[in-house]
C-alpha cells in the first residue's frame, strides 16, 4: 500500500502544471501520537503540511509511535487521521485525494525499546532502497513529556539518524525545565545527542498569526513608529493571556508548574521580547533577531516578590485533592492567576510599565498585547462634536489582538488618530465592515483593522518552518536559559507567597484587579483574610488571631491582612505621639519583610504624619548607604523616595566615615547614640520594628555576641555569621527603652525558631530575641499563620 501511495504521489507530481525535479525523501516520526496534543493540533498540523508540500518534489513517509502494543497503538491513530480536515480552500476532490494518500503514507510503530528504534530505522532504509528514493532528512517530534526526553534522544542518536547529508531535525515540546538549574541539566541532556541547530523548541505563540507579524509591523512601520516607539510617547504595554477554563484534568501538571511557568516565562516573554527588543536592520535573519533577544534580556529589571500579584480560582484545591487523592487538609498555593510588572533599563523603554497577566477561570478567553500611548491632547470642543477616529484627544493605542474575545479572530489594530498602517497585501487585508463593538473604550470605526487573508493554525505555521528548516520561530538553548535566569529568582521568592483566592468567571468581578506603584503591584481591592479550617472549610468571620505569645500580645493573620494591622498601629502610635509631643522616633529594621509593610504606609497611610517623623535604623550592614546590601538603601527605595519626611529628620546609621567602614577609631557607634540622646527625649524611642533570626537573633544582635546584649552601650558594632560580617546595631538596653516594640515575624521558614522561642525563659546569650521585654513599653508580636502554625 505505501508503495503503491508513493508513485501515486510521482503521478501526481508528474503532471505538466505540478512538475518538479525530484528533492529526496523526508521521514516524519511523531512520538507521543496518540496523546491529546497530537491529537488536537500535531496531525492535523502534519496533513496541512503534506498538503502543501505534495507537489513539491518531496515525498514523505509519516510514522506515528508511542509506547503502546502496535494493533490498539494503531486504531487510536487511524480514528485520528480519519477525523482530518482540509482547510476551506481547498477543494473538496482535492481534499479527498490527497487524505487518502496521506493515510496510506502514515504508520504506526511501538517505540518503547532500542529494537524498536532499530527496527524503525532499517523500515526507514528499506523503503528509501526499494523505491530508490534520496533521503533529504527526519523529522522527529517529541510530543511527549520532558522526562522522556533523554532516553528518546539517546535511541535516535544511536540507531536512527538519517544518512550522512540528510538533515536531522528534532522537535521539543514544553516545558523545557522547571527552574534555571533543572533547565540547564535537560540542556545539556540534549547537547549530548544533538546540535544546536537541529533542535527546534516549540512555543506555539510564536506560530500565531498576530504574534508572528508584530516584528514585521515594526519594520514596515518604522517611519512612523521610530519617533514614536519609546518611553516618551508610550504610557505602558500589556500582555494578556486570559482563559474561561479552569485545571480539573490537569492538576497533577499544574501543581508542579503554575501559571507563571506555564504561561508567563514562555509565550509573554517572547511576545515582550518582540515588542521591546531593537529592530536588527534584516528581521529576516535569525541570528540578528537571536542578538537582539538576548540583548533585551539583559536589560530587563529584576523581579522582587512584589512585582507579582497571584491568585487562584476556589476550586482549584479541591480538583486538586481530588484529582490527586491529597489527603482532606491539603492546601494548594500553586498559583492560577497572575500578573507582572516588568521594566527595562534602557534609554528606549526607562520607566514604561510592561503588565504581562493570564489566568484561568477568568470572565472571558482572550489573548492581545495592547500598547497604550501617552495622550497630551487637550481638546477644546465638545466630545459630541469632534471627528470620531481622528480627534486627538481619543485614546491613541496599537493592538495585536492574538484570539478569541470578541473579535473571535487573530487582528491588528490601530487607533486612526496615530497613523494608517502599512501591511502586507498577500497575508492581511483590511476589514471595512465595523460590527457594532468595542475595544478598549473605543468603538472598532476608531481603528484601521486588519485580518489575515487566510487564517493559519499556530501548530501548522510552526510546522511548516520546521520543514523548511527556518529557525526564527523557535527557541534556542541561550534564550530559553536567559529565560529561566530572569524568572527563576521570582518563582523563589513567591515560594512562600499566598494567593488571593477568586470565585471564578464572572463572580470575579474587581477582585483581580491591581494597580501599579512605582515598580510594584497590589490588589487595588482589599482581601477579607480568613483562616482555612482542618476540614478545609472557611468562616466567613474569621480575620485573625490575637492572644498571647511569650506573655506579650499575639497578632496573627495571612501576610496581607497581618501587614495592614502593624501599617495601622505604627500610624495610631505616630498620631500618638505628635499629639503628645510634637514629633515621633520610628526606629526600623532591614530585612525583605519590612518591604511589604513600607509598600503598605506608602499606599494606603496618607494621612501618616511623616513631616513630623524622624526615622532611625535598627542596624545597618557596614556597606557604602547606596550599596544593594545597605538597609538604608532598601528603606530609601520602598519608603522615602514615595513620602516626605523633612531631610533632617532622616537618621541613617553612621556607617561610612572618613570613607571607611565601621572602623573604631571613627566612632560611628558612639556618634549615632549621642545623636539619638539629643533628639529623643530619654532615649525612649516611640516605636521600634524588629525581626526575628532563624538563628534566634533581632536587630543585628547574634547569639553570643561580645556586645550589644547587655551593658551601658546603647549603640555597637557587632559581627555577623554571614556576609557582610560587619553591623551596626542599637543594643538590648536602647531597644528596651521604647514605648513600643513590634517583632514581625513572616514565612515558613519562621516555624521552628518561633516555636523554640515559645519554649524558653530570658536567655539573650543564647536567643538574643529573648531578651527583647521593653522596662515601661509595650512588645507586640505579629506573625502570619505560616511562621506560627508551619
Amino acid at each position: 500500500m505505501l508503495r503503491a501511495a508513493l508513485c501515486a504521489i510521482f503521478l501526481l507530481c508528474a503532471l505538466p502544471s505540478l512538475a518538479k525535479e525530484s528533492r529526496g525523501h523526508v521521514s516524519v516520526v511523531l512520538l507521543g501520537a496518540t496523546g491529546d496534543l497530537a491529537k488536537k493540533y500535531l496531525w492535523e498540523g502534519l496533513f496541512h503540511l503534506y498538503l502543501d508540500q505534495v507537489s513539491s518534489g518531496h515525498s514523505f513517509t509519516f510514522h506515528g509511535a508511542a509506547l503502546t502494543a502496535h494493533e490498539p497503538g494503531q486504531r487510536l491513530m487511524f480514528e485520528v487521521l480519519k477525523k482530518l480536515a482540509c482547510p476551506s480552500d481547498v477543494s473538496p476532490d482535492r481534499c479527498a485525494v490527497v487524505k487518502d494518500q496521506f493515510l496510506k503514507l502514515s504508520r504506526y510503530h511501538q517505540l518503547k525499546t532500542s529494537e524498536n528504534y532499530t527496527a524503525l530505522n532499517r523500515e526507514i532504509g528499506t523503503l528509501l532502497q526499494q523505491e530508490g528514493l534520496e533521503e533529504a532528512g527526519r523529522i522527529f517530534y517529541f510530543s511527549v513529556p520532558p522526562f522522556a526526553y533523554a532516553e528518546i534522544a539517546r535511541h535516535i542518536n544511536g540507531s536512527c539518524r538519517p544518512r550522512p547529508g540528510a538533515w536531522l531535525r528534532v522537535v521539543l515540546e514544553k516545558p523545557f525545565g522547571h527552574d534555571l538549574k533543572s533547565a540547564q541539566q535537560l540542556a545539556i541532556e540534549l547537547r549530548t545527542f544533538f546540535r544546536e541547530e537541529e533542535m527546534y523548541r516549540v512555543d506555539h505563540y510564536l506560530g500565531k498569526q498576530a504574534v508572528a507579524h508584530i516584528l514585521p509591523f515594526r519594520d514596515q512601520n518604522r517611519q512612523f513608529l521610530d519617533p514614536i516607539w519609546n518611553r516618551h510617547h508610550v504610557e505602558r504595554v500589556e500582555i494578556v493571556l486570559k482563559e474561561t477554563l479552569d485545571a480539573k484534568g490537569r492538576t497533577s501538571f499544574y501543581e508542579q508548574y503554575g501559571v507563571i511557568r506555564d504561561v508567563l516565562q514562555n509565550h509573554l516573554t517572547e511576545v515582550l521580547l518582540y515588542l521591546a527588543m531593537e529592530l536588527p536592520a534584516n528581521i529576516s535573519s535569525t541570528e540578528e533577531v537571536l542578538r537582539r533577544k538576548l540583548q533585551t534580556f539583559k536589560s530587563l529589571q529584576g523581579l522582587e516578590s512584589t512585582s507579582a500579584v497571584l491568585g487562584q480560582y476556589q476550586a482549584y484545591a479541591s480538583q486538586v485533592r481530588e484529582e490527586l487523592q491529597k489527603a482532606q487538609d491539603y492546601v494548594s498555593w500553586t498559583p492560577t492567576f497572575a500578573g507582572v510588572l516588568i521594566q527595562l533599563d534602557s534609554l528606549r523603554w526607562e520607566g514604561v510599565p510592561f503588565l504581562l497577566t493570564s489566568g484561568k477561570a477568568l470572565d472571558e478567553r482572550v489573548g492581545y498585547v495592547r500598547v497604550l500611548f501617552k495622550n497630551r491632547a487637550y481638546c477644546t470642543q465638545r466630545e459630541s462634536l469632534r471627528e470620531m477616529g481622528k480627534s486627538q484627544c481619543g485614546a491613541k493605542q496599537i493592538i495585536f489582538h492574538i484570539g478569541h474575545g470578541e473579535l473571535s479572530c487573530p487582528a491588528v489594530l490601530i487607533s486612526r488618530n496615530l497613523f494608517k498602517p502599512i501591511m502586507p497585501e498577500g497575508s492581511w487585508k483590511e476589514v471595512m465592515d465595523h460590527p457594532q463593538l468595542h475595544l478598549f473604550g473605543l468603538p472598532l470605526s476608531d481603528y484601521y483593522v486588519y485580518s489575515p487573508v487566510k487564517e493559519r493554525e499556530a501548530y501548522s505555521v510552526l510546522i511548516s518552518s520546521i520543514f523548511h528548516g527556518r529557525k526564527d520561530s523557535f527557541i534556542t538553548t541561550e534564550n530559553l536559559l536567559a529565560s529561566w535566569e530572569f524568572w527563576t529568582p521570582l518563582l523563589d521568592s513567591l515560594t512562600q507567597q499566598v494567593p488571593r483566592l477568586y470565585p471564578g468567571g464572572l463572580e470575579n468581578q474587581h477582585l483581580l484587579d491591581f494597580e501599579m506603584v512605582g515598580s510594584e503591584l497590589s490588589f487595588t481591592l482589599e482581601e477579607p483574610v480568613e483562616l482555612l479550617h482542618t476540614d478545609g472549610q472557611t468562616p466567613s468571620d474569621y480575620r485573625t488571631i490575637q492572644a498571647k505569645f511569650r506573655q506579650s500580645p499575639l497578632v496573627s493573620a495571612w501576610p496581607e491582612e497581618l501587614i495592614a494591622r502593624l501599617a495601622l498601629d505604627i500610624e495610631t502610635a505616630a498620631a500618638k505621639a505628635v499629639a503628645r509631643c510634637g514629633e515621633f522616633h520610628l526606629a526600623l529594621s532591614g530585612g525583605s519583610s519590612p518591604i511589604v509593610l513600607f509598600q503598605r504606609l506608602v499606599r494606603h497611610h496618607y494621612g501618616f504624619p511623616w513631616r513630623r517623623t524622624h526615622l532611625w535604623l535598627v542596624d545597618e550592614r557596614c556597606v557604602p548607604l547606596a550599596d544593594p546590601e545597605s538597609n538604608f538603601r532598601s528603606l530609601h527605595d520602598h519608603l522615602l523616595q514615595h513620602v516626605r519626611v523633612p531631610y533632617l529628620n532622616i537618621h541613617p546609621m553612621l556607617v561610612h566615615l572618613n570613607r571607611r567602614l565601621c572602623v573604631e577609631e571613627d566612632q560611628g557607634p558612639e556618634l549615632y547614640a549621642k545623636e539619638i540622646a539629643a533628639l529623643v527625649t530619654n532615649a525612649s524611642l516611640d516605636f521600634v520594628l524588629l525581626g526575628l533570626g532563624s538563628d534566634g537573633h533581632t536587630a543585628s544582635l547574634f547569639p553570643h555576641s561580645s556586645s550589644g546584649l547587655e551593658g551601658a552601650k546603647t549603640v555597637v558594632l557587632t559581627e555577623s555569621p554571614v556576609k557582610p560580617h560587619q553591623r551596626m546595631s542599637l543594643s538590648l538596653p536602647l531597644i528596651n527603652k521604647a514605648r513600643q516594640v513590634a517583632v514581625l515575624v513572616m514565612g515558613k521558614g519562621k516555624h521552628e525558631i518561633t516555636t523554640q522561642i515559645s519554649r524558653v525563659g530570658q536567655e539573650p546569650r543564647k536567643w538574643p530575641i529573648s531578651g527583647v521585654n521593653p522596662s515601661s513599653g509595650q512588645l507586640v508580636w505579629y506573625m502570619d499563620y505560616d511562621a506560627l502554625l508551619g
